[in-house]
């Protein structure tokens, strides 16, 4: 096999808007999982939409997939690609299993690893490394990935990013654009059915993640392969303000109509105009660091929100001690983010990357 040029192993340039609102919505996503335990009615959870965040996910990476591969895949090939995406997805896949691991194996607040033998134990962490669904923790409302609850996403990602490899890539704009309004059908029939879209992480509505991925990435795709992007001055601040606000909407009697309309309309609009945002200089380091951090923050946050969740069931504090262990903790998972990032993921990344170009 020919040795590949380091010109096709480079990525593209970023969309720094983009990224910057990545890890905002990474951020939510993090306080939504402290805050769906404390109330469990989402009509009371001030940021009872942060689920929402998962589509925002997948419509992004529908956008930025097909800008990063559309026009060297056929030159790079499905196995390089394939090694691209494992390089930049799996080593925290991989963390994010032993965290969940040993935060499963020592919860100071819960003993329900007592009543898992040893065999069953090592099976969900492989399964929760190699992303093979395995639903069968009771106790964790049989999660598809019970040690680390966010890696059903990762797992449809995985699925994005395969089907993309085979098939996607050398679709026409027609073609795509009917599997994205069959998407779009399929999403509406999730929705009514089950009354929300907050589907696909347990073994009951596993196929709402399927849905849910299909409609976004096909979305973010038919974006840039139409060039739909909006010229705009609301910086980094305003599009912010945006996205937050859909995390931020109250729930009310038609709320499947509403995360509806989030997912078809307003979200893809907001990618459109995060792609085609001015950025003020002084934002452009923010989003950048943002952006890098919001990977990690999402995969090695969930270990922590079951002990919070074991902490609350058993003792009840009051709403002042929540409040400080919501933001304490939110601000200690963000910081442990950044020492992963720093010390972990950058740095394997990079190894993986430089062996691979020797190779």
């Amino acid at each position: 096999m020919n040795k590949l040029s380091p010109d096709l192993l480079k990525t593209k340039q970023h969309f720094d808007i983009l990224d910057g609102l990545r890890g905002v919505a990474a951020l939510a996503i993090v306080v939504f999982h402290f805050m769906e335990w404390i109330y469990t009615d989402p009509s009371q959870n001030v940021i009872g939409h942060g689920f929402l965040a998962v589509d925002f996910f997948f419509c992004l990476s529908g956008f930025v997939i097909p800008y990063a591969y559309d026009n060297r895949i056929r030159h790079i090939g499905r196995i390089e690609f394939f090694k691209s995406r494992l390089i930049r997805l799996h080593p925290l896949v991989i963390l994010g299993a032993l965290l969940g691991l040993l935060g499963f194996l020592f919860d100071p607040f819960s003993d329900q690893a007592s009543t898992y033998s040893i065999g069953s134990i090592l099976a969900l962490f492989l399964c929760s490394i190699f992303l093979i669904p395995f639903p069968v923790m009771e106790d964790r409302a049989f999660n598809i990935f019970g040690l680390n609850a966010p890696s059903w996403s990762l797992f449809w990602e995985y699925v994005a990013n395969m089907i993309y490899a085979w098939i996607l890539y050398k679709l026409n704009r027609r073609y795509l654009m009917l599997l994205t309004l069959i998407g779009a059908i399929l999403l509406c029939i999730v929705g009514y059915r089950a009354g929300n879209l907050l589907g696909g992480w347990t073994r009951t509505n596993f196929w709402d993640g399927g849905v849910r991925i299909l409609y976004s990435f096909s979305a973010g795709m038919l974006i840039y392969r139409s060039n739909w992007i909006l010229k705009n001055r609301l910086g980094f601040v305003g599009l912010s303000i945006l996205l937050l606000a859909a995390f931020l909407m109250p729930s009310f009697s038609w709320n499947w109509l509403a995360e509806l309309l989030v997912v078809l309309i307003y979200f893809p609009l907001l990618v459109s105009l995060g792609a085609g945002a001015s950025l003020s200089p002084r934002w452009k380091a923010t989003c950048v660091f943002s952006g890098k951090l919001s990977y990690p923050l999402y995969m090695t946050h969930y270990f922590a929100i079951w002990i919070f969740g074991n902490y609350y069931t058993l003792h009840h504090p009051g709403t002042t001690e929540l409040t400080g262990v919501v933001i304490f903790g939110t601000l200690l998972l963000v910081g442990f983010a950044y020492l992963v990032m720093v010390g972990y993921d950058i740095p394997i990344r990079r190894y993986l990357t430089n062996k691979r170009k020797k190779n």
